[in-house]
């Protein structure tokens, strides 16, 4: 297990609930489902695997045994027994270390992946965290996960030679925050989007979180007074409020609404918005449904390559990750011979 020996907001979660909107059950998960999925991946566990995840704030871990783990998202200063460690890349924690993560900065969270299984608590099948159900694991001060592994200390040169880095295909952090969208179904209830929601900058208030955040700037105006009827509502709609608020739910929406939406940001861009801090600064940028799912796509794709080269190095050095349900490398869960799959991002 690791002990947490100062922790901040950190809880432990995974890719969260898809599919079960018609239940009333939020998604919810990693906020920044990219950086979560990268971060499994780099240790060779199924995406969708439990993972840390620390919001705004700082975690220190003591790890009684040898692991091997990565820490993804935001910008931030990761050190291992008081050395300096690269972010998205593996890092070999010996017995008895301890690993801190510190100074998040130019986005909200970063990710914690072990390599192996946390054994957490499972609710419909997934660890996230979620304010309705009264479901979660939160991380405090003496809290201490048990994780079950098959990893053994080793030494190779992708971990200690620049030569040998693996190209991680990091996004780019820091405000403003371009977020990329497609049409809403309530379009037609709107002027044009070019001269408002595509035009000026939306400032994110401090009153935002998991569930929406809320955005300070000018509203599309409405050519129409009637109300629209509540519906289910996907993560990422842009909606308008009758006092002229943008609100843009997040994973922990409410299942249905009532307010018109008047674009809804792509699969790509709500890992973005998982990493807006109140204060930055949002603009965005209207795209084709085609153009949405060619850039999703391409990231999947990045994804798969990453996981076919972090495949290659641990195979090497006697790790034997999985397949997951992509078709790409993943690592079964914690050794036992089960194999786990991964989730596409799209959901």
């Amino acid at each position: 297990m690791f002990e947490v020996l100062a922790a901040g907001i950190a809880c432990v979660t995974d890719l969260g609930r898809p599919g079960l909107s018609r239940k009333g059950i939020a998604v919810n998960g990693a906020a920044d489902q990219f950086s979560a999925t990268a971060a499994n991946i780099l240790v060779g566990n199924p995406e969708s695997a439990p993972l840390v995840e620390i919001t705004a704030s700082a975690l220190t871990v003591g790890f009684a045994r040898a692991a091997l783990v990565a820490v993804t998202g935001a910008p931030a200063t990761v050190a291992c027994d008081g050395q300096l460690q690269r972010t998205w890349q593996p890092i070999c924690v010996p017995a008895g270390a301890t690993l801190s993560i510190s100074d998040v900065h130019s986005g909200l969270r970063c990710y914690l992946a072990v390599c192996g299984t946390l054994q957490v608590s499972l609710t419909h099948g997934s660890c996230a965290p979620d304010t309705l159900l009264g479901v979660g694991t939160w991380l405090r001060a003496g809290s201490r996960v048990p994780f079950d592994t098959d990893y053994v200390p080793f030494d190779h040169p992708v971990f200690r030679h620049p030569l040998f880095r693996l190209s991680v295909p990091v996004p780019r952090f820091g405000s403003p925050w371009t977020i990329s969208v497609t049409d809403g179904p309530d379009l037609l209830h709107f002027g044009r989007l070019e001269e408002s929601l595509f035009a000026a900058p939306y400032l994110v208030t401090p009153d935002s979180n998991h569930i929406g955040l809320r955005l300070r700037g000018p509203a599309p105006v409405r050519t129409d007074g009637g109300e629209i009827l509540s519906r289910g509502v996907p993560v990422g709609a842009i909606e308008v409020t009758p006092a002229g608020e943008l609100l843009v739910l997040q994973r922990g929406r409410p299942v249905t609404a009532g307010y018109p939406v008047a674009a809804v940001a792509t699969s790509v861009a709500r890992s973005a918005l998982g990493q807006a801090a109140p204060g930055d600064v949002l603009r965005f940028r209207r795209r084709s449904l085609s153009d949405a799912v060619a850039t999703c796509r391409a990231q999947r794709h990045s994804l798969d390559t990453l996981a076919t080269r972090v495949c290659t190095v641990l195979t090497r050095v006697g790790i034997h990750p999985g397949v997951n349900a992509s078709g790409t490398p993943g690592r079964p869960n914690g050794g036992t011979g089960s194999r786990s799959h991964g989730r596409n991002l799209a959901s």
